[in-house]
């Protein structure tokens, strides 16, 4: 197959290597694989040592005149199997690109629960586009969410997760006499940013149910995380000195790796949660609730738990039973990287994509 990448890599190296890789993987099994990106992404070396060709162009808005002449410039010379868009900005534009490429199948990816609605004009030019072919979503959750808002062809939005290599999450842990802590602390971290949807102060509100455990600290990473609801829950926590603001960290990773135990405690709007699947790299149980793809990742009270949304009790007494039981996080850490390494990776997603492109060039779609 030829299939065009229409994507930004510009983002930090670990948050687009899992999408890099699974189309280095693809090419690795012999497909011919095109990059549209951004000419000073960093990944591009990497592209281009393992055979992917790189076009220099990124569309400066979501109706660019450049990006979109340009597409249609290399699907005329270039007879292109899949076009596959991977962002709301790149989607409206190769969405008009393909429009009399009949042959050339426009897959979008999703990776959101959320703000696509049937009465938005603005979602016509991106995943209700009648040009678009298939839907890629990050989570079954995702999946569900997008079916419900599509007109027609609901069997071509399908969930593929990204994959992954638990070498690449690998990190020494922190010292915690860095960070001001006992070396016996207890680190339960919540890594966010701190919209509502987050749900951090419901976990600052299971806080109380957990003063009692004198060594137990609260490690909050993340932009806007003080705010003024945070900090009065905090304050009234029981334990505000052990509750630890850390703001905007170049560390994550180390952070991570010298912590207990990973808390998800999103309300709404989550895809497929980037720090559970760090943690489980890592070999670092998880709490999170039951919104958006959190829940395919975890198996509940193997590998992780799962609790309701917006359950500040749950989520209190989940962390309780882990810091009573030693053996019981060693055991739930060490299922969640086989996890990880069974079923989330490289390999796994690219021959599910490539399954999925065979599947659409088989149908006919008289929309194109």
């Amino acid at each position: 197959m030829r299939i065009l990448i229409f994507s930004s890599y510009h983002d930090a190296w670990n948050s687009v290597r899992p999408e890099a890789e699974m189309f280095i993987e693809i090419a690795k099994l012999g497909h011919d694989v095109t990059v549209m990106t951004q000419g000073d992404s960093e990944y591009l070396p990497r592209f281009k040592e393992n055979g992917i060709k790189v076009i220099d162009c990124y569309p400066s808005k979501k109706i660019c005149c450049k990006a979109i002449q340009t597409l249609r410039s290399e699907l005329a010379e270039f007879h292109y199997d899949i076009v596959y868009a991977m962002n709301s900005r790149t989607i409206p534009n190769a969405a008009f690109a393909c429009i009399g490429f009949k042959h050339t199948k426009l897959v979008t990816y999703r990776g959101t629960v959320g703000g696509l609605y049937r009465h938005d004009p603005t979602a016509y030019l991106t995943h209700l586009h009648p040009r678009v072919n298939g839907v890629v979503c990050v989570a079954e959750a995702v999946a569900n969410d997008v079916k419900s808002r599509v007109w027609k062809n609901k069997q071509n939005v399908v969930t593929i997760y990204k994959g992954h290599d638990i070498a690449w999450y690998q990190a020494q842990p922190a010292t915690l006499s860095s960070l001001g802590l006992p070396d016996d602390a207890f680190c339960v971290i919540c890594i966010a940013n701190a919209r509502l949807s987050k749900g951090v102060h419901i976990l600052l509100d299971s806080a109380k149910q957990l003063a009692d455990l004198g060594n137990l600290h609260l490690l909050l990473v993340g932009r806007d995380m003080q705010t003024e609801q945070n900090l009065l829950l905090a304050k009234h926590s029981g334990m505000q000195e052990r509750i630890h603001f850390l703001g905007y960290r170049k560390d994550v990773p180390e952070l991570l790796a010298a912590s207990a135990v990973q808390i998800q405690p999103s309300i709404s709007g989550e895809g497929l949660p980037k720090t559970i699947i760090e943690a489980m790299a890592m070999g670092i149980p998880s709490v999170a609730t039951t919104t958006g793809g959190g829940k395919e990742l975890l198996v509940d009270g193997e590998s992780g738990f799962i609790v309701p949304v917006q359950d500040s009790t749950a989520i209190a007494e989940k962390i309780r039973l882990l810091y009573q039981s030693p053996e019981l996080r060693q055991l739930m850490g060490q299922r969640a990287q086989q996890r990880m390494i069974n079923d989330f990776s490289c390999q796994e997603s690219a021959k599910q994509h490539l399954d999925f492109f065979q599947r659409l060039l088989g149908s006919v779609d008289l929309s194109s």
